[in-house]
């Protein structure tokens, strides 16, 4: 396929898929359930923490977790005591354990208290097409407080070289807005032609096979590499195509 024949087979796949039938099957439906800002903010965020292994054991555990705050999301955050956090210490996914979950609230609270909240601390950074750095700076900000080592592991560091595909995705949620319903579109305040693609072993696959993505490991530079080829598409809204290339993946094996 050729540059104009690639865009028009991507674009039909984001129509195809970039729809209220995707909800039910992906993390995105927890946010959804949500009307405060705040709520879904969170719940987007702790969603989006676990997003890695089986995809209906990611949504039956991110509604575990709504329920172990009371399906109130930012009040447990902003007014939990230590007995709710030993509350949640027999959560599991996979390796996300619920000491790492008390620790996520304690650093959410951080953010909400001390920096204006996720919104704020995601636009502070931000650069010209590039959320990388924000990401960055969040996790900095995120641990600043007292916590486990072990806990940092559960955000990714694009300074690091990682892809950091569950925050990248999580933005996504958050920033894009369009009329289809799926992204929630809640922050104002970054611009959608800042995004990155949620690269995972999907995404990556795919978009190797129709040759937008040359490097084969999925790290940072790969992510450059398909941010570059995605923007060459769409310069204001380059993550749409993430529906496309997730799709092909996972729906389609292709």
């Amino acid at each position: 396929m050729n540059q104009k024949e690639l865009k028009e087979f991507l674009d039909e796949k984001v129509i195809q898929y970039n729809n209220q039938d995707f909800i039910e099957s992906d993390p995105v439906q927890i946010p959804h359930l949500f009307t405060l800002k705040e709520d879904i903010e969170i719940a987007g965020f702790l969603s989006a923490s676990i997003a890695w292994g089986n995809r209906k054991m990611i949504i039956k555990n991110a509604h575990k977790m709504m329920e172990l705050m009371g399906n109130t999301p930012y009040d447990f955050v902003m007014s939990h005591s230590e007995e709710n956090l030993a509350d949640l210490e027999n959560f599991v996914h996979r390796t996300f354990n619920g000491k790492d979950f008390g620790g996520f609230i304690k650093g959410l609270q951080h953010i909400y208290k001390n920096h204006n909240g996720l919104e704020a601390v995601f636009a502070k950074n931000q650069e010209n097409n590039s959320l990388q750095k924000s990401i960055s700076e969040f996790k900095k900000i995120f641990f600043e407080i007292d916590h486990l080592a072990r806990t940092q592991k559960h955000i990714s560091d694009p300074m690091n070289n990682s892809a950091a595909k569950r925050i990248n995705m999580y933005l996504r949620w958050m920033v894009r807005q369009d009329a289809k319903g799926v992204d929630l579109g809640i922050w104002k305040s970054i611009s959608p032609a800042a995004l990155s693609c949620p690269l995972d072993v999907h995404s990556g696959n795919v978009a190797r096979k129709l040759d937008i993505l040359k490097r084969k490991q999925n790290d940072a530079k790969a992510l450059a590499e398909l941010d570059k080829k995605l923007r060459e598409m769409d310069a204001l809204d380059p993550v749409k195509y993430d529906f496309a290339l997730f799709g092909l993946g996972v729906f389609e094996g292709f």
